[in-house]
């Protein structure tokens, strides 16, 4: 995907989301993620658009300190205008990015193409997931559209999951396919004792996966299990995935 089409991807899921927010409630639980309420959801991902755009907007080379930070996540109205300060802060986000130069040198941390390419893809998978969040409240399924979502898969498997200091690890080595029938791609994943590498490419492996990249993309941001999907070989894998690939702010 483009950058163009992160941003236009950030923009829809995040309006979207302030939209299901409004209608469901701030008190509504969110079965996917279990210790919230929509009002906790809210403040996360505002906090979350606050940080990203002050670091590129300012051209930030290091994230925000601790106070900063603090704020940024805990400094919320009340409820009243919740919804309407996240779309404020939501639609900053957007700007910051759509003015952005190209060249543009700021701080990430995974890697990308360009530091405003990271950025726009980064945001745009961190408001998708918790848009499916959001609708989680009243009991629906999000669907995405495949680009997006075979997009995400490679973000979770190429980037987190494969981060040096990740916990995905296995000893002896194991290995899982993925594979998006809609999207006709592949993600063959070897978890080894002290990394994980993926690779773009069909091969056997200790479990296989198959489905929608949408349903996929659910699947290994924890957001829903493999009901629906083609499971081959040694399904425990996934418990295993889902135990340890936990992407969490901190």
């Amino acid at each position: 995907m483009e950058i163009s089409e992160h941003i236009a991807a950030l923009r829809r899921e995040g309006d979207l989301l302030a939209t299901t927010a409004a209608a469901a409630g701030l008190n509504a639980p969110i079965p996917t993620c279990p210790e919230w309420q929509m009002r906790d959801m809210l403040r996360h991902l505002g906090g979350v658009h606050k940080w990203a755009a002050t670091i590129v907007g300012q051209r930030r080379t290091q994230p925000p300190g601790d106070k900063e930070e603090s704020e940024m996540f805990t400094m919320w109205p009340d409820d009243a205008t919740l919804v309407d300060s996240f779309r404020e802060g939501h639609a900053e986000l957007v700007r910051t990015l759509e003015a952005a130069e190209p060249d543009l040198v700021c701080w990430t941390f995974l890697s990308a193409p360009s530091p405003l390419a990271f950025w726009a893809r980064r945001q745009a998978h961190e408001t998708s997931i918790h848009r499916a969040d959001a609708q989680s409240a009243g009991g629906a399924i999000a669907i995405f559209p495949q680009a997006l979502a075979a997009d995400g898969i490679d973000e979770i498997l190429s980037g987190f999951a494969s981060r040096p200091r990740g916990k995905l690890r296995a000893d002896p080595p194991v290995s899982i396919q993925i594979h998006a029938t809609d999207a006709d791609r592949d993600w063959l994943v070897h978890v080894a004792p002290d990394r994980v590498e993926v690779r773009n490419e069909h091969g056997a492996a200790d479990c296989s996966v198959h489905g929608r990249a949408s349903d996929l993309y659910l699947l290994l941001w924890n957001r829903q299990g493999p009901d629906g999907l083609e499971v081959h070989g040694d399904a425990t894998l996934l418990d295993l995935w889902r135990r340890l690939v936990q992407i969490r702010w901190s």
